[in-house]
Order: C-alpha cells, then sequence, then structure tokens
C-alpha cells in the first residue's frame, strides 16, 4: 500500500469529523454506524487479510465488550475506563483462544471460531445475576448534557476516534516486524518457521489485535444504544458482515477495508430504503456482482487505471501486426 493512499485515507477520516457541524441526526446516525463497520473491518483484516486466517470471531469480540463495557456502565464505571477494561479482556480472551484456535488451519479455524460466540452467548444467558440474561441489559449511561443531539455527537466523535486510532495501530503493525512476520506467515507458514518467525505467537497476536478494537467498538455501542441483548450484539452478522467489507474493498489492505466498510453501509441503506421486504436478497445479489466484477476488491480499480495507458499501445501493436 503507497504512502499517498495511508494519507489520503487519513486525511479523509480527519475531514469526516466535521460531521457534526455539517450533518443532520440520520447522517450523524449513520456516521456512527459507518465508523463501527470500519473498525470491524479493519480489526478483521489483520487476522483474515494480513495472516491469511479466515476468522467468524468478530462476533464474539463484540460482544464480549458489549458485555464486559455494559456491566461496567451499568455500575457507574466512566465510559473511558470501560473502554479500556472491554479491549483489556479481549485481548487477553484473544491471546489465548488464539493460542488454542489458530493451531487449525483452513475451514477448521473458520468453524473453530464461529463456535466461540455461540459459547460465550451462553454463558452470557447462564450468568443472569450479572448480565441479566435472556432479558437484556439496561445501560443507563448519564453523558451530563441531557441533550439528545450532544450525545449523538458524542458517540459519532468517540467512535470515529476508535476508528482513527485503529487505522494507526495497524499502519505502524504493518511496518513493524509483526507485520512482516504475518506476510510470511500469509504466504507460506512452514516456510515462516524456517526463517525463524514465532508463527504461535505471531498469530495469537494478530488475533488479539483483532479482538482489542472490536471489543472496544462494542462497549461504545453498548453505551450508544443503552440497552443490549445476547442475541444483538453476538448476531453472527458481525463476524460476516466484516468478511464481506474486507473483500469488497480489497484483502490485505487497511485503505481497502474502511473503503469497504463504507460502501457496504451505502449498499445496505440503500436497499433497505428501496427493497424492505426483500433487502436481504437484494443485498446478497450486489455484493455478489462487485465481487465478481472485482474480485480483487474497489482498491484494485486504481491499479486498473494504472495499467490502462499501458495497455492501450500493447493493444495496438498487436493489432498491427496481424494487418
Amino acid at each position: 500500500m503507497s504512502r499517498h493512499a495511508k494519507l489520503a485515507l487519513v486525511v479523509a477520516l480527519v475531514a469526516l469529523a466535521a460531521l457534526p457541524w455539517i450533518g443532520e441526526a440520520y447522517a450523524l446516525r449513520l456516521g456512527t454506524v459507518a465508523c463501527m463497520y470500519a473498525v470491524l473491518a479493519v480489526s478483521w483484516n489483520v487476522i483474515g487479510g494480513m495472516a491469511g486466517y479466515p476468522s467468524f470471531a468478530t462476533a464474539a469480540f463484540f460482544g464480549l465488550g458489549a458485555y464486559t463495557g455494559g456491566v461496567l456502565l451499568s455500575k457507574g464505571t466512566p465510559l473511558a475506563l470501560a473502554i479500556g477494561a472491554a479491549g483489556s479482556v479481549a485481548f487477553a480472551v484473544a491471546m489465548l483462544l488464539g493460542w488454542v484456535l489458530l493451531r487449525l488451519r483452513g475451514h477448521y479455524f473458520a468453524i473453530a471460531s464461529l463456535a466461540v460466540a455461540e459459547v460465550l452467548r451462553e454463558l452470557t444467558n447462564s450468568a443472569t445475576d450479572l448480565t441479566g440474561g435472556g432479558m437484556g441489559l439496561n445501560i443507563p449511561l448519564d453523558l451530563g448534557s441531557g441533550n439528545v443531539a450532544d450525545e449523538a455527537t458524542f458517540f459519532f466523535l468517540a467512535m470515529w476516534a476508535l476508528l482513527l486510532v485503529a487505522v494507526l495501530v495497524v499502519f505502524a503493525v504493518e511496518r513493524s516486524r509483526l507485520g512482516f512476520g504475518l506476510a510470511c506467515i500469509r504466504q507460506n507458514e512452514a516456510a515462516a518457521d524456517m526463517i525463524g518467525v514465532n508463527a504461535t505467537l505471531y498469530k495469537a497476536l494478530a488475533f488479539a489485535l483483532s479482538g482489542l478494537f472490536v471489543a472496544m467498538a462494542g462497549t461504545l455501542y453498548a453505551g450508544w444504544v443503552h440497552y443490549i441483548e445476547p442475541p444483538d450484539v453476538y448476531d453472527v452478522l458481525f463476524s460476516v458482515k466484516p468478511i464481506v467489507m474486507v473483500l469488497l474493498g480489497g484483502l490485505g489492505s487497511t485503505v481497502g477495508a474502511v473503503i469497504g466498510a463504507f460502501v457496504f453501509l451505502g449498499i445496505e441503506e440503500f436497499v433497505w430504503s428501496n427493497w424492505l421486504q426483500v433487502h436481504s436478497g437484494v443485498l446478497g445479489f450486489l455484493i455478489v456482482a462487485l465481487l465478481l466484477f472485482l474480485p480483487h476488491g474497489l482498491i484494485s480499480i486504481r491499479h486498473r487505471l494504472r495499467r490502462a495507458p499501458d495497455a492501450a499501445p500493447a493493444g495496438m501493436i498487436r493489432e498491427a501486426s496481424h494487418g
């Protein structure tokens, strides 16, 4: 990924921060969801794109963060501490799980990671005294303003800040020894072991990073909506959507992950507003069509445009030779 692409993304995110002053309530809600989706996509890309392991555990970390932070918030813990605690718990849990699950590969790992969310959902349902179980958990978060518009602006800026931090951290990882090791693992894990890459540790760290920011986003989501329940925050769609977003944008690209998240939300909102009764089918069709025509994601358009000027003279030469 070029330095210019990274710089353009950071500039775009900084410009997005002006949304509360130029947008209305609906635009602010969309902006908050867009930032949350982008956090999920960027986080999944660490384990799925950079390391090449197809994880379906995003919903598990989102739910874990939502309930860890939600329980703390309901006890009167400040939001910043609740977010930090949720991220720390998710990082530790992901490290332990990654140390075990990442010994599996391919579809075996995918199925095992998918099961994590179901296990956590059952544990949440069972811990009725702490989490409210199937009745859900109310989170009476008071930000002090008492103004709905101010609260919406706060959560947008908080989710935006989390996205910016996640992007900057992942950029740093890409340039680090960890990023190099993950690239080696993606290309050939056996060869990576031979050149001294501690594949087990690197994969566990990638898995932990992929859960860290997702859990923080889960806490922010819990505070934003004021009420959570297991089917909502452990929804399997939280595992599937980030994968689709990354594939739409470009697998392995942080810039592509953010672009894919924003485009996915745009398509989702368009389909919801125009084909409410059959929105799932139409949304699936549009996504499949995009993936078929752009198998390397939207980020590949730039490379195609670069090759286009070179392809034209080559085609003219071939036509001239046949003439």
